[in-house]
């Protein structure tokens, strides 16, 4: 017992760098270590096999030696709190995957429709790049790989409804495990058809039992399509197939949102027109003695939309019940103008806002028209970049429209509709005189705004295109 205590105090109680003392014909060693350096091992059995009791087996001990269950018994049971069982972890991935998930689409978007999937597995992308499109009721949105990598499986498919969050895609940081995969999946395709090979050689022996079991799914199979078309004639008609020369196509979600927005504003607007027209003479001289100069100072062509686009924002300071929105109960004035621009797209109507366009001259409003018009015509525009704004107009004109009521956006007030220009004759000054006109369309909420500031809105537009020299003027 003397023996044991002695090696007892210089195994626990610490001791030199390298320690080594003969007992019972067993080579001890120990190595010092302080609270402040904690050990770990690669494996617990070592730690852990000094506390298994039982028979006298001959066990590796934390010492380094070897002793029976026994001698282990008299040694450790007492001290056991001291020995550190921490483990350490170990990773064999050799490069790792990540997800491709679904960004966060925006405030008001809950979810979307995987509209195209632009990688297939085994292709190389890099980081940022895009890989999957979502279309939402309002934009399209790009998957962006998180990482450069190879596209290892595509989990998603094209016309899922995902949300944000939802896995699209595994992608593979290294190119080698992407083939290991591959030629992980191929290898048991080849054996799984030799089995499959094997087992019905048996079945085939008896054709006639799997005759007669096939006929009467069949049978059954065949009853019921008859009682769908029974069931009611409306919702028949959508499921037959197109007949000779037709076929159908889902409505895209922004058609569906384009629609349903629509629907609303004749739901719950007072929708009332009132039309004017405007002699576009002078300012159609005005840009085109000066698109040349324009465009070489400013790099940007001179449109007559900034012309119309000042003569609202000049209606909108004189009648500012237009730039107004009903809420509940209340009125909001808006002492600022954020002008919706109305651009047609493949894909669906959006309508992009001119922010703060009070504040802007001609030059910086043709310059955001252009580059808002672009992205939105790229699919790339986003969903701030659409929201807002207090008016709203539409050229219809640049389809060759003449003549239109156009609706609200809600939840603004009105929405002014230009349209195409056309030499008409006109009395001047007691004669008769061709010259281009362009009707002009105002569609207001009439709860809140009266025909008169309806008509005088209109008028002011009218006076500014016309001449001008009145927003230099201010008059």
């Amino acid at each position: 017992m003397a023996i044991w205590s002695v090696v007892r105090r210089k195994v626990f109680n610490g001791c030199n760098s390298s320690y080594s003392s003969s007992i019972i014909g067993k080579s001890w060693k120990c190595k010092s270590s302080t609270a402040s350096h904690t050990r770990y091992y690669g494996a617990l059995s070592k730690e852990t096999s000094v506390f298994v009791r039982g028979s006298p087996v001959s066990l590796p001990c934390y010492l380094g030696s070897s002793l029976s269950s026994n001698a282990i018994m008299r040694v450790t049971v007492s001290y056991n709190h001291t020995f550190n069982t921490s483990i350490r972890l170990f990773s064999s991935d050799e490069g790792g995957s990540v997800d491709a998930v679904v960004p966060y689409m925006g405030e008001s978007i809950s979810d979307g429709t995987l509209a195209t999937i632009l990688k297939k597995p085994g292709d190389r992308v890099e980081a940022d790049e895009p890989i999957a499109q979502i279309e939402t009721d309002k934009v399209t949105i790009d998957i962006s790989s998180p990482t450069a990598g190879t596209i290892e499986k595509i989990v998603a498919k094209e016309g899922d409804t995902v949300e944000p969050g939802f896995k699209i895609a595994v992608i593979s940081k290294s190119s080698g495990a992407a083939t290991q995969v591959e030629d992980s999946e191929k290898k048991p395709e080849e054996t799984k058809p030799e089995k499959k090979e094997e087992k019905p050689k048996p079945v085939a022996e008896s054709p006639p039992s799997p005759k007669v079991e096939t006929s009467p799914p069949k049978e059954k199979s065949r009853a019921p399509p008859p009682p769908p078309p029974a069931s009611g004639a409306s919702p028949r008609e959508p499921q037959l197939p197109p007949k000779d020369r037709e076929r159908r196509v889902p409505m895209t979600r922004l058609r569906k949102r384009v629609a349903t927005r629509l629907k609303d504003s004749q739901n719950t607007f007072a929708l009332l027109t009132t039309f004017n027209e405007v002699d576009m003479t002078n300012l159609m001289k005005l840009r085109s003695e000066y698109k040349d100069a324009f465009l070489e100072k400013h790099g940007v062509k001179l449109g007559l939309m900034s012309g119309f686009i000042k003569g609202a924002i000049s209606a909108l300071q004189n009648q500012p019940v237009v730039n107004a929105v009903i809420d509940g109960e209340d009125i909001i004035y808006r002492d600022y103008v954020d002008i919706s621009i109305a651009v047609g797209t493949p894909k669906g109507l959006v309508v992009p806002v001119l922010r703060n366009v009070e504040q802007m001259n001609f030059a910086e409003i043709e310059k955001e028209i252009n580059r808002l018009a672009k992205k939105a015509t790229a699919g790339t525009i986003s969903i701030d970049e659409m929201a807002g704004g207090t008016f709203t107009i539409s050229n219809g004109g640049v389809y060759g429209s003449l003549l239109s009521t156009p609706i609200i956006n809600p939840p603004q007030s009105a929405i002014l509709g230009m349209h195409s220009i056309l030499n008409r004759p006109m009395v001047v000054g007691g004669e008769v005189m061709s010259r281009p006109m362009m009707y002009i369309a105002l569609t207001y909420d009439h709860r809140l705004i009266d025909g008169r500031e309806a008509v005088l809105f209109l008028r002011r537009i009218k006076d500014v295109v016309e001449d001008p020299r009145r927003l230099l003027l201010d008059i």
